[in-house]
């Protein structure tokens, strides 16, 4: 099976996992951190062209694990993070990697967290390698091995 093809099963897998647990994600900490992340991804090269706000905002509000909370609010949190990140990314990142931490306190919170990130990565069809080190530093952040997610 090709790199791909284990990366699209995946990251099917995960949406899946994180449907099992839709009811159990409802916290303001999961919230932040999940957009936190969504930002981080989407700007894991150090640039956000318009398309991919665009498409990111788009698959926030139509991913169902996150439609427990307002699909605006979602969508200004995760301009808010993306505005920090464009700004100056170095800086930025400290600041997002620190509101992703904010579900460290809730194992499966913080690993639900992960998943979203490596489904937004791959939403493009190429999950790539900075965004692949983002997220890895996203587990560090949470306190979860990246290798548990193949990172």
């Amino acid at each position: 099976m090709a790199l791909w093809d284990r990366f699209k099963e995946s990251a099917s897998q995960m949406q899946t996992q994180l449907m099992a647990k839709k009811n159990d994600l409802k916290s303001g900490a999961f919230r932040d951190a999940s957009m936190a992340m969504c930002a981080l991804v989407a700007a894991a090269d150090g640039t956000v062209d318009f398309s991919e706000r665009q498409r990111v905002a788009q698959l926030i509000s139509t991913n169902e694990v996150l439609q427990n909370f307002p699909a605006e609010d979602l969508h200004r949190r995760f301009e808010d993070n993306l505005d920090k990140l464009t700004a100056d990314f170095a800086f930025g990142k400290v600041t997002v990697l620190q509101e992703i931490a904010k579900a460290r306190k809730k194992p499966a919170e913080a690993r639900a967290v992960v998943q979203i990130g490596i489904v937004i990565g791959g939403a493009d069809g190429d999950f790539d390698k900075d965004e692949q080190a983002v997220v890895r530093e996203a587990c560090f952040a949470l306190d979860l091995p990246p290798h548990e997610f193949d990172l």
